[in-house]
């Protein structure tokens, strides 16, 4: 008797603790569609919602000053360029635009990319001449940021910013000296002779490093030109001009690299006559961050090593 007992007692613990588990898996399914229905419906909220300000323009009336923020580095990975040339598109598209101030705080970046929004600013102001772009700097406009910054038709500074920077560079290292005296042997195989130019653990090959030079050289070329072309009469070419250097805003302005001194505010107000502006740069929607962020990290540890900057 008491046998069965002890069988009748484990066969109702063992049910209990099933049904236990049951009721505790139900719940984390409840849990976890609940959590993905909450996601989506941000992801949602976000693709349908524009955190901007394109709608002050309809309540105010009489015309703005589109504002576009260029800030930090311009690069693939925050979009820089494209935020610039949507901005672009956007602030065009909406007809109480009196013209486009950018707020520039930037030191510079791809070669690629600058040029790219470079030449969207030159092909928007033809098809709008009537809305004139205007460039602000901050703190610093450098290199591609100045890359830029020459298709405005006026450049403004504070007499501290940071200007110029007219180069090009590509950075790299070698670790052949460290690894003679470690006897390591890099034993690499390409197909294609020039496959592994700028690697760090083979030797400086002369015939390479005159490819790569040419390569900076051409891009230099491009940059000196888009200046030039953007920049026109007012440029009082010296020497070092194009050497790399920086100036500060007071010593910029009677080198023709920029028009004057001004803020935003001052530049809406004296240059396009109206006191209202509107922020057209794009903001990232939820879906979009957590995609970059995902992308990121997918990709994390895997960078050129012929990686090439205007800074």
């Amino acid at each position: 008797m008491s046998d069965q007992n002890w069988e009748r007692t484990l066969l109702e613990q063992l049910a209990s603790a099933a049904l236990v588990e049951q009721r505790r898996a139900r719940r984390w399914k409840i849990f976890f569609r609940f959590a993905w229905l909450l996601l989506f419906a941000a992801v949602a909220a976000s693709l349908f919602w524009r955190g901007d300000d394109k709608s002050v323009s309809r309540l105010t009336g009489g015309g703005h000053a589109a504002i576009l923020r260029l800030d930090g580095e311009i690069s693939s990975e925050n979009e820089s360029a494209d935020k610039m040339i949507q901005g672009l598109a956007d602030a065009y598209a909406d007809k109480d635009t009196r013209g486009i101030i950018v707020r520039a705080n930037s030191p510079g970046g791809s070669p690629v990319l600058s040029g790219m929004v470079y030449d969207d600013i030159r092909r928007q102001k033809k098809l709008h001449p009537a809305i004139p772009v205007y460039v602000v700097v901050e703190e610093m406009c450098a290199s591609g940021c100045y890359y830029i910054a020459s298709a405005a038709d006026k450049i403004f500074v504070d007499k501290a910013s940071v200007v110029g920077s007219i180069g090009v560079l590509s950075d790299g290292f070698g670790f052949t000296g460290l690894m003679d005296k470690l006897g390591i042997d890099r034993r690499l195989k390409t197909s294609g002779e020039n496959k592994a130019m700028g690697d760090p653990f083979s030797p400086v090959n002369p015939k390479q490093e005159a490819v790569r030079q040419q390569l900076l050289d051409d891009i230099h070329a491009q940059f000196i030109k888009a200046v030039r072309d953007g920049r026109g009469q007012r440029l009082k070419e010296t020497p070092d001009m194009f050497s790399g250097l920086i100036w500060i805003g007071e010593k910029s302005i009677p080198l023709g690299l920029a028009d004057g001194y001004g803020t935003v505010a001052s530049v809406a107000h004296t240059e396009l006559k109206t006191d209202q502006t509107v922020d057209y740069t794009p903001t990232d929607d939820l879906g979009s961050r957590v995609a970059r962020r995902f992308g990121v990290a997918f990709g994390t540890g895997l960078k050129s090593l012929f990686d090439t900057h205007l800074f």
